[in-house]
């Protein structure tokens, strides 16, 4: 026999379930928000050694990576504009890592070591400028 008030109470225990996985699945640093993180990327050009710098300019056509959390690998990358601004956007509340591969002054190959700046988003809303960013050339 088919009884309402079981019915309902089978209902209401789906609806709370459902309510509580979808509360308790928390959204991780990445793309999905409305939180932006900018900047711009500045070159020092050296001569081969390292001694002698010839000129300085805002990075063009620079590519610049964003690591979203905990990730081993970037989830992004975007080119700077010809004033050297980059931007990241629609990115939710996190942690971040943000890099331009640069040459390495300490080793005179053509080696690159990454320029690392990290950045926490803890608005929905944040639009967060990172300290600009300096590479060798």
């Amino acid at each position: 026999m088919w009884n309402p008030i079981c019915f309902s109470l089978k209902k209401i225990s789906s609806i709370l379930i459902t309510v509580f996985l979808i509360a308790s699945c928390s959204k991780q640093p990445g793309e999905g928000g409305n939180a932006s993180i900018y900047g711009k990327v500045y070159v020092k050009d050296y001569n081969a050694t390292f001694t002698v710098l010839q000129e300085e300019y805002y990075a063009q056509d620079q590519d610049v990576y964003i690591i979203y959390g905990d990730d081993i690998s970037y989830g992004n990358h975007v080119k700077t504009a010809y004033n050297g601004a980059f931007e990241f956007k629609y990115l939710r509340k996190g942690d971040y890592h943000i890099y331009v591969y640069s040459k390495d002054s300490a080793n005179q190959t053509n080696a690159l070591v990454p320029v690392i700046r990290d950045v926490t988003i803890d608005k929905s809303k944040q639009s967060i400028e990172v300290p600009e960013i300096v590479i060798f050339n």
